[in-house]
């Protein structure tokens, strides 16, 4: 089945976060999902849109996305930052992925972004692997911080 990669739609929101829900028990944290189709759909679809993203579809569907923002470094500028890639388990394996980030790649180029970030699971080997056919460099030095707020 022939994949064709377009930009997400607002439609396409309730199919998104059913991989995202995938991609969670995946990385066995599905608790972890909490945001809302509504919160979700106006993030991206809103008056002021915080995320883009492209869809990998065919006939039967959307088989994959990867979403995406832009973050300000101090150092280097305005970066596109890969928040995810995900496709659905039974079509890994087909190219999804790499049509998915040479799309994310063409679109850093287009916007006149100087690099394209994103963090990987250290477990997460099949993922590795993939960034290292992109010669990524993959930095272990760095230690991720968050707080949740309780609105």
């Amino acid at each position: 089945m022939e994949i064709k990669i377009r930009r997400a739609e607002s439609k396409d929101c309730p199919r998104l976060l059913e991989l995202i829900h995938e991609l969670a028990v995946y990385e066995k944290a599905p608790q972890e999902v909490t945001v809302s189709l509504e919160h979700f759909e106006k993030s991206g679809f809103g008056e002021q849109p915080v995320w883009w993203a492209f869809v990998a579809e065919d006939e039967k569907g959307i088989q994959g996305f990867a979403l995406y923002y832009i973050r300000y470094s101090t150092w280097k500028g305005q970066t596109l930052y890969l928040e995810d890639i995900i496709v659905t388990a039974e079509r890994r394996g087909e190219g999804i992925g790499g049509k998915l980030f040479e799309q994310i790649l063409a679109e850093a180029k287009e916007r006149k972004l100087v690099r394209v970030v994103w963090q990987v699971l250290e477990w997460n080997e099949p993922a590795i692997n993939f960034y290292k056919k992109y010669k990524a460099s993959l930095d272990p030095e760095w230690i991720n911080g968050a707080i949740e707020i309780k609105c």
